[in-house]
């Protein structure tokens, strides 16, 4: 089993900061239309918002895991609900690599992997350098092709 790279933990830290940073500008609104909280009440919400975030992030870089086996991608993530995950690869539809301005900057990468199927058509692996995310792409690509011609009637 692979596990992502350890730079991803600072994006998901990251999100979690400006989640809190949002939250509390939301309080402080609520706070100054409606209601007279102490100031260190809203400090200490948005503190503790942030920690369980950051603590959340952690945890589940240690628990994220991705492997290709003989006839599917396989996923394994997920903190307070775990999720296993199979991709066939005949179901595999194509495969996109994606970066945002951020992963960009932490030199990151995510390989999102489009599947036939309604529910859940989609699914992502995160942080990845450049590097691995195109291999895993071009690996997806090939075995998907190979999965096809087998598959074939």
């Amino acid at each position: 089993m692979e596990s992502l790279n350890p730079r991803i933990r600072l994006l998901w830290v990251a999100q979690a900061g400006i989640f809190a940073v949002v939250l509390g500008v939301v309080l402080a609104g609520v706070d100054r239309q409606f209601y007279s909280l102490p100031t260190a009440v809203l400090v200490g919400v948005v503190g503790l918002i942030f920690l369980l975030g950051a603590v959340y992030a952690v945890r589940l870089y240690a628990k994220w895991r991705f492997e290709l086996q003989d006839d599917a991608l396989y996923l394994e993530r997920g903190v307070i609900t775990f999720v296993e995950t199979a991709v066939p690869f005949v179901r595999v539809q194509h495969v996109d690599t994606q970066f945002g301005p951020i992963e960009r900057a932490l030199g990151l990468s995510s390989v999102v992997i489009y599947t036939a199927g309604s529910r859940n058509a989609d699914v992502r692996v995160p942080g990845l350098t450049p590097e691995r995310a195109r291999k895993l792409q071009d690996t997806l690509r090939d075995l998907a092709v190979e999965s096809e011609a087998d598959d074939a009637v």
